[in-house]
């Protein structure tokens, strides 16, 4: 598969505790995301049932027009119950503190990080900005307001 887009250029800072960390990557050509690798000194365990905050080392200068979305590895989910409670998570284009995970172990034991581990996935995605136009009611659809699993199983 040939992509013959032009990549959207995205400024990275790698902060002290980042230096000789691979920078995000796509594992494959088709790949939607690019994994973020944690910038831990130390190992850090997520013990079951908790959140930790997982630093990458990296500051983004993403574009306007722009935001970045945080996403679980999916591999991680299947196989340690390690998701991110927040998905997708959105760093937003004028955010320009450090790129930190929020990772959550739902798993029965204790699930540890070690420093380069692959944590999570980067996914850019354009942002249309909005405009809120006050109504007196909204149109009728077939739907209606059939919603949380009103079509069934």
């Amino acid at each position: 598969m040939v992509d013959n887009r032009s990549p959207v250029s995205i400024r990275v800072e790698v902060l002290p505790h980042g230096r000789g960390l691979e920078l995000p990557s796509f594992q494959t050509s088709g790949s939607a995301g690019a994994d973020v690798r944690a910038a831990v000194d130390e190992p850090v365990v997520i013990e079951p049932g908790r959140v930790a905050l997982v630093p990458t080392g990296l500051k983004v200068a993403i574009p306007c027009g722009f935001e970045i979305q945080v996403r679980p590895r999916s591999g991680l989910a299947l196989k340690k119950s390690v998701t991110l409670p927040n998905t997708p998570g959105t760093i937003d284009s004028d955010y320009r503190g450090e790129v930190q995970v929020i990772m959550m172990n739902l798993g029965e034991t204790p699930f540890q990080i070690e420093r380069g581990d692959r944590i999570a996935q980067l996914v850019l995605a354009r942002v249309e900005r909005l405009h809120w136009e006050p109504v007196e009611s909204v149109d009728e659809t077939q739907r209606g307001e059939g919603g949380f699993g009103h079509t069934g199983v």
